[in-house]
């Protein structure tokens, strides 16, 4: 039969993104939860249920110095509160604040949740 190229899957990214968020989410929880069926099964290993995983995740999204300072107020927090909640230094937070740095990673996905659900999530 001779060598065939990888299956593509660009095209349907492409087409996931256009498409409304509600029915995108139910989609990707059926494709989630199927996926997280066959791992249990041992039918997809670690890595692959991590990518689906990954897939799956809603992305966070990225905070403006305004909105960390509008966030934390709102919360009534000090800086430094805020930096202990969040596991980082106080200059962090006011790096932040002023624009010269912005959150990411762990620290990002915590001001997320504490946006979401509030202080009682992250303590």
């Amino acid at each position: 039969m001779g060598w065939m190229p990888p299956f593509k899957t660009a095209p349907y990214r492409k087409f996931a993104m256009i498409t409304k968020a509600k029915p995108k989410n139910r989609i990707l929880d059926a494709v989630h939860e199927t996926a997280a069926d066959l791992h249990r099964l041992g039918f997809i290993d670690k890595r692959k249920m991590q990518k689906y995983d990954l897939l799956c995740l809603e992305p966070v999204p990225q905070y403006q110095s305004e909105q960390i300072r509008a966030l934390r107020e709102n919360l009534n927090l000090s800086q430094a509160v805020l930096a202990a909640v969040l596991n980082t230094s106080l200059s962090t937070v006011r790096k932040w604040e002023m624009g010269d740095k912005h959150p990411s990673g762990p620290s990002l996905k915590l001001l997320n949740l504490l946006e979401r659900k509030g202080l009682e999530a992250v303590l």
